[in-house]
C-alpha cells in the first residue's frame, strides 16, 4: 500500500530499495529554505543493519500491512526473549534487538503485541506504560521552582530518567516505555 512519506510512524514496516525495513524513528524537519523532508530511522528486518533515510514530505513509500498478535513475556534466553502464544502456549524465540531501546522495560507476564508480516515477526509493541521502582533520585535543591525544574532518577530497571522535586527513591512511578518520561506517582 502506497502511503506519503510524511505519515511513516515508528513501529510501521516499509520495502524501499526491494527490502524490508522497520521504522525505529522519524522526525519532519522543516528548514528555513526549501520544503520539509522526513528523516527516518530504520532496520533491515534480515540482516539488522540500520540506516537513516530522507524524503520528501510529498515523496510516496510502499508500506506492508502488518497483521497483530498477542503474546506473553515469559524469560530471556541469552540474547533472545522466550514469548508464549496465550492461546496455543507454543513458544516463539525472538531477537532481543527488536525490542531496541525499549528491551529494559521488559516485565514478566507482560502482554506484547507482535507485528507480524506474512508470518515473520517485524516488531515488537510494548505497553505505552509501565509502574517501575525509583531506586536513586538527588535531593531537591532549595530555591528550586517545583512548576518547572525536575532532578534525575534511576529506575529498578536501570534507566535514568528525569522526575519531579517530591518524587524519592523508594517510591513507585508511572513511566512512558516509547521515550522513558514520567507519567505521574504510582496508585497504591
Amino acid at each position: 500500500m502506497k502511503q506519503q512519506a510524511n505519515l511513516i510512524r515508528a513501529g510501521q514496516v516499509i520495502e524501499h530499495d526491494g527490502r524490508r525495513w522497520t521504522v525505529l524513528k522519524q522526525q519532519i524537519i522543516t528548514p528555513g529554505k526549501g520544503g520539509a523532508f522526513i528523516q527516518v530511522e530504520m532496520r533491515d528486518l534480515k540482516t539488522g543493519n540500520k540506516t537513516n533515510e530522507r524524503w520528501r514530505t510529498a515523496d510516496t513509500v510502499e508500506r506492508l500491512m502488518t497483521e497483530e498478535k498477542e503474546y506473553t513475556y515469559s524469560y530471556m534466553d541469552g540474547d533472545n526473549i522466550v514469548l508464549m502464544d496465550p492461546e496455543t502456549f507454543e513458544q516463539l524465540l525472538l531477537p532481543l534487538d527488536l525490542l531496541g531501546d525499549q528491551a529494559p522495560f521488559l516485565q514478566d507476564n507482560m502482554t506484547l503485541v507482535l507485528n507480524l508480516v506474512e508470518g515473520d515477526p517485524v516488531g515488537v509493541v510494548l505497553p505505552a506504560q509501565v509502574t517501575l521502582e525509583v531506586v536513586e533520585a538527588d535531593p531537591v535543591v532549595k530555591g528550586q521552582t517545583a512548576s518547572s525544574s525536575y532532578k534525575p532518577a534511576r529506575l529498578s530497571n536501570g534507566v535514568k530518567t528525569m522526575v519531579p522535586p517530591f518524587i524519592e527513591a523508594g517510591e513507585r512511578i508511572v513511566v512512558r516505555t516509547e521515550d522513558s518520561s514520567y507519567v505521574e506517582r504510582a496508585k497504591s
